[in-house]
């Protein structure tokens, strides 16, 4: 007997990470609802159809998520105040969870951030029970820490916090392939080359989400096996082990500057991706490739 495909709605649809999930959505043949602010900035795919609104506007939030499968949520305004942090993702993202939860929605798919995780020097290696930075370290990852948290107390939901560290990928806005370089390229560029860098490409993190969101990841009773029913469960998504040496480096080497190399203690640890790989992922974008991808782009302007 044949089944329809999965309805999954997919918030910051025009973003890197949002635009890259919806790729890897449509080739698993799922039907994607694509929430932006801006209309006409969806992808434009078969099998996408846009959404304008805000997703923590509530009626949005029933609209969108009525008959759906799955919800995965992108957005969070970093580097923005505290205020707007912590309103769109604190506040906001908990509204269409609930929404999610009343229409009967399997699961929500969240892009948490590795960097709510405790690096710091003399730490090791960091999995998924590793200590959370305490308030007050900061505006990203204070709200990011209470958005999981807000997420987390919205029973009745199969909820996964996706965690990963800085994303590769080529992109207007790119933090990584295009922001960061700015910032390097203005004159900020000193770190010690042995800090850990851990990193993942956006095509790996969002076929990833993709197969938790579609149901290709059995939910399970334990977390190493996949995502807990009914439950909130962490999952680090992180690529090949890599130093400041080797991003930094990168982009100095492309933009002609010299990196300011120093020697103070710094994180030297991995991001164990043990859970992830147990539930079935594997990076395809190795280092070199990722940083060749970020080579060009920094050296042709594209």
């Amino acid at each position: 007997m044949a089944t329809s495909p999965p309805v999954v709605v997919v918030t910051g649809a025009n973003g890197l990470v949002g635009a890259a999930v919806c790729r890897a959505l449509v080739e698993r043949s799922a039907r994607v609802r694509a929430v932006v602010r801006r209309a006409g900035s969806a992808p434009a795919l078969d099998g996408v159809t846009e959404h304008v609104g805000d997703f923590a506007d509530e009626g949005l939030a029933r609209a969108v998520t009525r008959g759906a499968d799955a919800v995965v949520t992108t957005v969070h305004p970093m580097g923005s105040s505290r205020e707007v942090q912590h309103r769109v993702g604190a506040e906001g993202t908990p509204v269409l969870a609930r929404a999610a939860r009343d229409a009967g929605v399997a699961r929500l798919v969240h892009v948490s951030t590795a960097g709510v995780y405790d690096r710091s020097a003399g730490v090791g290696d960091v999995a998924e029970d590793g200590a959370l930075l305490p308030e007050g370290s900061g505006d990203y990852p204070d709200t990011k820490n209470a958005t999981d948290a807000a997420l987390a107390q919205v029973g009745g939901l199969t909820t996964v916090l996706v965690r990963p560290p800085a994303i590769l990928g080529a992109g207007d806005t790119s933090v990584w392939n295009t922001l960061r370089p700015q910032e390097v390229r203005d004159g900020e560029r000193r770190v010690n080359p042995a800090k850990n860098w851990a990193w993942v490409h956006v095509d790996d993190l969002a076929a990833f989400i993709a197969d938790v969101a579609t149901g290709a990841v059995a939910t399970a009773d334990d977390p190493e096996r996949g995502p807990v029913a009914g439950g909130t469960t962490a999952v680090i998504v992180a690529g090949e082990p890599a130093t400041w040496r080797d991003y930094l480096g990168t982009v100095t080497d492309a933009l002609g500057v010299a990196p300011e190399w120093t020697d103070e203690p710094v994180w030297t640890g991995h991001l164990r991706t043990d859970r992830a790989r147990r539930w079935g992922w594997a990076p395809r974008v190795g280092l070199a490739q990722a940083l060749d991808e970020l080579r060009r782009g920094l050296t042709t302007g594209s």
